[in-house]
């Protein structure tokens, strides 16, 4: 049985704080509670954790504070900012921290329910789509590093197994070599990244396109990035 997937709710306010985690657990999460910056800053560096829930307005450390701490130590844990604060301008500061999403008070459960999903789906692929799945005309094992098409099948590297599984959690959607590079190589964005990342599609279409000068499964999007369509 896969494990659950575990979520720190930091929030001061009790109600909210229990109504999340009641929320939360019904729907199969683990679901953990700190109710101000200091003992969210000790929870997590005791464990780790799927996802983080953090609410900006905390008593001890700001959740501002907390975000921008926890990037700059390294950790990649997806965040998702609960705040009331509704203008534009503190909605691009937190996402500027290192937050991976938004979401203002009062927001209904089904909605964060929503995001939370996303935002796994963006940083821990594998979560979305498994070890095994489809990806177009191909049967994919990434334990095995293996696709199979009509019985013939095909070696892959580690890295070639992890741009499958971002782009097949993430169908139908546009996207840039930036997030790739984090998702997959979970380094910052640099311009070799870019380099990078266009090297390692060539080399996957070589093996999946049937014609990999007109690929059908990874296409291009001229001046954005990639789509994986299906």
């Amino acid at each position: 049985m896969e494990d659950r997937i575990s979520v720190l709710i930091v929030e001061d306010e009790q109600k909210i704080r229990t109504a999340l985690k009641d929320f939360l657990e019904f729907h199969g999460f683990e679901a953990t509670e700190a109710a101000d910056g200091l003992e969210a800053e000790r929870v997590v560096a005791e464990r780790r954790f799927d996802l983080v829930l953090l609410d900006l307005m905390l008593p001890k450390i700001s959740g501002e504070q907390l975000c921008a701490r926890w990037r700059r130590q390294g950790l990649q844990t997806p965040i998702i900012m609960l705040t009331a604060k509704g203008q534009q301008k503190e909605r691009i500061a937190g996402l500027n921290l290192g937050a991976d999403d938004y979401i203002t008070k009062p927001f209904s459960l089904e909605e964060l329910l929503a995001r939370m999903n996303a935002v796994m789906r963006r940083t821990e692929p594998g979560r979305a789509v498994g070890k095994r799945f489809t990806f177009a005309d191909l049967d994919v094992d990434i334990s095995a590093l293996k696709l199979k098409r009509d019985n013939q099948e095909i070696e892959i590297s580690r890295r070639e197994g992890r741009i499958i599984q971002y782009l097949a959690a993430n169908p139908n959607r546009v996207i840039d070599r930036a997030e790739l590079y984090r998702g997959v190589w979970n380094e910052t964005f640099t311009e070799l990244g870019t380099r990078t990342v266009d090297m390692h599609i060539a080399k996957l279409r070589s093996k999946i396109e049937h014609n990999p000068a007109d690929p059908q499964i990874i296409k291009t999007v001229r001046g954005a990035g990639y789509k994986y369509e299906c």
